[in-house]
């Protein structure tokens, strides 16, 4: 087994075998077509089954509805699919609006699966790894688990922890030969921002573009990637700032973007997607 630069067992993305969730639209989807074209065997898991099964359909992947807050789902899954490569902790939600306004079950269920869908992820699929002595993972968070966005502090809150687990994460898997990379984007075009202000400042970029960095990790083993890269030491560069300065370029941005959707009809369709799962 050929060791990379990195330090970590080098992989053949042909034959590899990809589990995604979130992957039946958007982001998710995006990086199992990417995989798939590069030879790679996928499990495309997500909790709507029909999106899941259409999407497997599209490039003779397997279809597996998985709700990430569930464990017993996460290794029923994993029992059925076998060995896993790589795992790419995709799915999310994310709903915007004042902190004080947004329920306690909308709370619970963003931190749900946007953290504990990790947690149960690496838990169920790790362990694997770690016997056959490699493995990768990729857990998507956001560039707002960096920066803080006024009307997304749950959202917030959920891709700080998201960060924060990846490295600790990364810290305890790399002596046994498992890669933990952290993949952060801007704003996304996919249902998530739906309704939302983008552009005006604010860096956008298309599934596509995630999906391309997701599978430039396995070759980079990279701890975390900004998209687009460019804003890789912006986080940086706002914790040194003076706070008003801050705020100023928050202004000339719209940084209250998120507390005054564009489109309220669209992004309420899309709040009631999310509350729905909390039922």
């Amino acid at each position: 087994m050929s060791i990379l630069g990195h330090g970590y067992p080098e992989f053949d993305l042909k034959g590899s075998r990809v589990l995604i969730t979130g992957a039946g639209r958007g982001i998710g989807r995006s990086t199992a077509e990417l995989f798939s074209a590069k030879g790679a065997e996928i499990a495309i898991a997500d909790v709507d089954t029909a999106a899941a099964e259409s999407a497997a359909a599209a490039i003779g992947a397997r279809a597996y509805e998985l709700d990430v807050r569930a464990r017993d789902q996460w290794d029923k899954a994993v029992a059925d699919f076998g060995r896993i490569d790589i795992l790419v902790n995709n799915a999310g939600v994310m709903p915007a609006g004042a902190f004080l306004d947004e329920p306690d079950a909308v709370g619970h269920a963003t931190m749900d699966i946007n953290v504990w869908g990790l947690i149960n992820g690496m838990r169920a699929v790790v362990p694997g790894m770690i016997e056959r002595g490699r493995g990768h993972v990729v857990n998507v968070a956001s560039l707002a688990g960096k920066i803080p966005v006024a009307g997304l502090a749950v959202y917030n809150a959920s891709k700080f922890a998201a960060v924060g687990l990846s490295a600790a994460t990364r810290l305890e898997f790399a002596p046994q030969g498992i890669s933990v990379s952290c993949v952060m984007p801007s704003a996304v075009r996919t249902r998530l921002s739906s309704g939302l202000t983008l552009g005006k400042g604010m860096p956008t970029v298309d599934p596509e573009d995630v999906a391309a960095a997701i599978v430039h990790t396995v070759h980079t083993r990279k701890a975390e990637v900004a998209v687009p890269n460019y804003l890789a030491p912006i986080d940086i560069a706002l914790a040194a700032a003076p706070e008003r300065a801050v705020r100023l370029v928050r202004r000339l941005f719209d940084g209250d973007r998120a507390l005054h959707p564009a489109d309220n009809a669209t992004r309420a369709k899309y709040e009631e997607q999310v509350r729905s799962i909390t039922e």
